[in-house]
């Protein structure tokens, strides 16, 4: 079955590993038949801030209040034409890769400029305009698959239950289970390649087959099974049951099994 896959990634070097591996992306995914869209974000010149540039038609031009004037141009179809372009992926898409080097814990900050931009009120939240009602497993784009695929420096020891960084998947925690679960995204486990600054000859090889060994079944994975918010453990909609992971508290109560 064909299809559609959205790419996104940033990095400034058009040769770093992570534009490396969003083209073995490209071409993997390609190869099985699947169509493959992208977003380029340093060649695409992408605005990182959300400002008044966002809004050609302001709501209220005394005061930018980003919620409001975000969901005025959502909803009236006049946003700026590079967010809307980049929803229109989105929603076009049944998988959503993000590809990018680990800096300083997180996102780079053009990545996640993408987020706040083109995570408009009425679409990424707000949806349906009902507030908070349809998130964490609902949503605009539910349906669809996405992962993080990440390059990091470090050594995966330091990354490790104990390491000294922190595990991934918890620092990663606000994108995997708040940028793509939020808005309704299936989350796969993220694909890290560590020591990424020393990695050379045919250990750059090894890391490269386990990345197209690991595309090949991406529509077939089991998801990160995050609790949705209206799947019944949050009966107010905010807080877990307390007979839900019962004396659990923090990230890893998020999470069923």
């Amino acid at each position: 079955m064909n299809r559609q896959a959205l790419i996104i990634h940033a990095h400034p070097d058009p040769n770093s590993l992570t534009a490396q591996f969003a083209a073995l992306a490209r071409q993997s995914l390609q190869q099985q038949g699947h169509v493959v869209m992208e977003s380029d974000l340093y060649a695409m010149n992408w605005k990182a801030g959300a400002d008044a540039r966002d809004f050609p038609d302001r709501l209220n031009p005394q005061r930018l209040f980003l919620i409001s004037e975000s969901q005025h141009a959502y909803a009236s179809g006049r946003q700026s034409a590079d967010v809307a372009a980049e929803q229109q992926k989105l929603l076009a898409a049944d998988l959503v890769i993000m590809l990018f080097p680990l800096w300083w814990y997180g996102l780079p900050a053009l990545l996640k400029g993408w987020i706040d931009r083109v995570y408009a009120y009425g679409f990424a939240y707000g949806y349906r305009n009902e507030g908070n009602r349809w998130r964490y497993g609902d949503g605009a784009l539910s349906g669809k698959r996405a992962m993080l695929a990440t390059m990091v420096g470090g050594p995966a020891r330091d990354y490790g239950p104990r390491g000294i960084n922190g595990p991934l998947e918890q620092l990663l925690f606000p994108v995997t289970h708040g940028c793509l679960f939020y808005p309704g995204m299936a989350v796969l486990p993220t694909h890290a390649v560590y020591d990424a600054n020393r990695l050379a000859g045919a250990e750059l090889d090894v890391a490269k087959d386990a990345w197209r060994q690991r595309l090949l079944g991406v529509f077939d994975e089991t998801p990160i099974p995050f609790r949705r918010q209206n799947g019944g453990d949050y009966p107010d909609g905010h807080t877990l049951d307390a007979q839900v992971a019962a004396g659990a508290e923090g990230l890893d109560a998020h999470i069923a099994g």
